[in-house]
């Protein structure tokens, strides 16, 4: 637990990574923001999902529609915090000398969007509206 909080400390105070280890070489720290970034795009993609989902497709029932826009919003928030963690994890390894850290991350985000595309396929096939 005491490393958790000290990993979100560092989302709030980058200076302090300064105090870890030896400076990397600039590339390998510019090439882990462009992938922090990446994760930003995909978490803003995944929230406009679920915004699009609950205001395009009023006809959809409201169960349906409101289930699969919030599997989409958690899931698009879950990649911001989980991008800014993984920003810091690696800059902390890169300095230390340490290997990076794997994540099973990557597996959950594709799980969650395959099966919102899974459910997005069913309600369509189905023909789940509210009859309008």
């Amino acid at each position: 637990m005491i490393d958790f909080v000290r990993g979100v400390r560092l989302w709030f105070a980058p200076q302090r990574l300064r105090e870890e280890g030896d400076t990397p070489d600039y590339r390998f720290s510019l090439a882990n923001e462009r992938t922090f970034l990446a994760w930003i795009r995909t978490a803003l993609a995944l929230v406009g999902g679920g915004f699009a989902v609950d205001q395009f497709l009023p006809d959809l029932r409201w169960a349906v529609r409101v289930g699969m826009a919030l599997a989409l919003l958690v899931v698009g928030a879950a990649c911001a915090l989980r991008a800014v963690n993984h920003w810091a994890r690696c800059e902390r390894a890169m300095r230390r000398g340490e290997d990076l850290p794997l994540s099973r991350f990557p597996v959950v985000l594709s799980l969650g969007v395959g099966l919102v595309a899974v459910a997005m396929v069913v309600v369509m096939l189905m023909g789940w509206t509210t009859g309008r």
